[in-house]
């Protein structure tokens, strides 16, 4: 905007949209938050296009196309009957079939997964590869329970869901609390019921279709991309320290893929607290964090029970800890105004997203405001779906690529992400606003193909 009197109509515009999206989705917030991040990136853009105006393109856009909540009954260990909540996000086909992430966590509600969905919609979009966005998932929280109450839970979840998905409909995937276990016993009961061997789930085992590559690839993709943006400045993450949030999968494989590029990894966390390892982690103590959470479903404080290079610090987020490289892993809104404030104190240059919308937007603001590199997990985390779309493509063909094939593909498809942004998000000065630059690139492309397709 050229001037500040088309400065104020944006503003106006953003405002008066989310009154009403706020008003129709009332006490939805992380909806609320998703949508507005979005929109204050590309409402200039909307505004300069009439043809998108006429066409009510971000109304339809922020409606989803199908909710599916139902009940979910299981029994527990003691024989006494449970019952969740599940949920199905259906927000956007315009690029193809439905995709997106399982969640199982007490904190999902139908705000969450709305937000999910939207974000998920722009994610695929910038992958380059042809998915719709969607996200479902359930309030079941599978830490403490056993093999068998997980089965039971996820075979009656999955008893409602199959109805509403497929290969060519919907392909979910998992997330936090849809592990390689939770996929087997959701797969199982798919194929139990439906009677077919399809593509339709991702995530799946080496031994029945799944993709090498697959469990690192949001991890490794975060790191590929953190990696493009720091070659900006002529910077690399060789020797550089780097603060990783969560134990989970992605930080798993962010820690590990940041340590083979050259950095010292000094934190990991989980929803009790943090360790820091002033050391750094090595290989070993990775291959520990490894099976502690993958294998024995360990806390992360046991760490520095194991190590004592380690402190623990509960109740705690590691963004105070001194760093170069922020990697958010965990969850969302987990680096707040003050975190922010602590990371550039201490002079860290990039926060790379490795989760969705782990940044608030005052957070968000202050970056921006000192002009470091900050991507949105919508662009910096897509590698993760991006594989899983590689995975879709090996069922349909019934071939396995090897490693090397699958990786060079995340690499291209993580650098033509960075490529968009750049595209689309190089301000005046020169600095690169990956915020703007993920969210009109993604746009675009949706955009596009909802006006091509009519009215629908």
């Amino acid at each position: 905007m050229n001037n500040s009197h088309e400065v104020n109509e944006v503003v106006n515009y953003v405002n008066t949209f989310m009154a009403a999206l706020e008003t129709k989705n009332p006490g939805e917030h992380e909806f609320h938050q998703a949508v507005r991040e979005v929109l204050e990136s590309i409402a200039p853009y909307l505004m300069e296009s009439p043809h998108l105006m006429k066409a009510k393109i971000m109304e339809r856009m922020v409606e989803p196309e199908r909710v599916i909540m139902f009940r979910v009954p299981w029994v527990d260990d003691k024989g006494e009957v449970q019952v969740n909540r599940g949920f199905r996000v259906q927000m956007n086909s315009a690029i193809g079939p439905y995709k997106g992430g399982i969640r199982f966590h007490a904190s999902v509600n139908l705000s969450i997964m709305k937000f999910l969905a939207f974000e998920q919609t722009f994610k695929n979009a910038l992958t380059t590869l042809p998915m719709g966005g969607a996200k479902g998932g359930s309030d079941f929280n599978p830490r403490g329970k056993s093999d068998a109450e997980v089965m039971r839970f996820c075979q009656s979840f999955m008893t409602e869901l199959q109805r509403h998905i497929g290969q060519d409909t919907d392909v979910p995937a998992g997330d936090i609390g849809v592990g390689g276990r939770e996929i087997g016993f959701l797969f199982g009961q798919y194929k139990r019921i439906r009677d077919e061997w399809t593509g339709t789930l991702t995530g799946k085992s080496l031994y029945w279709g799944g993709s090498l590559m697959r469990p690192e690839a949001t991890g490794y993709g975060a790191c590929y991309f953190a990696e493009a943006m720091l070659a900006t400045r002529g910077l690399s993450f060789k020797d550089q320290t780097v603060c990783i949030s969560g134990s989970g999968n992605v930080a798993q494989y962010a820690a590990q893929k940041a340590m083979r590029l050259g950095a010292k990894v000094v934190t990991l966390s989980d929803s009790d607290g943090f360790i820091y390892d002033p050391e750094g982690l090595t290989e070993e103590k990775l291959n520990y964090v490894f099976r502690l959470k993958n294998i024995f479903r360990g806390r992360i404080r046991e760490y520095a029970e194991q190590y004592p290079s380690a402190q623990y610090f509960p109740h705690e987020r590691p963004w105070r800890i001194p760093c170069q490289i922020a990697m958010p892993c965990a969850t969302q809104n987990e680096i707040d105004a003050t975190d922010a404030q602590h990371l550039l104190d201490n002079g860290c240059l990039c926060v790379c997203e490795g989760a969705n919308m782990p940044t608030t937007p005052e957070a968000i603001v202050l970056f921006q405001k000192a002009q470091i590199l900050y991507s949105p997990g919508k662009a910096s985390n897509a590698g993760g779906v991006a594989t899983s779309g590689l995975e879709m493509t090996q069922n349909s063909i019934r071939q396995s690529w090897t490693a090397e094939e699958v990786d060079n593909h995340l690499r291209r498809i993580m650098a033509d992400i960075h490529a968009a942004c750049i595209k689309y998000g190089t301000e005046e000065d020169g600095y690169i606003n990956y915020v703007r630059g993920a969210n009109i690139a993604g746009f675009i492309k949706v955009a596009n193909a909802m006006l091509e397709q009519g009215i629908c």
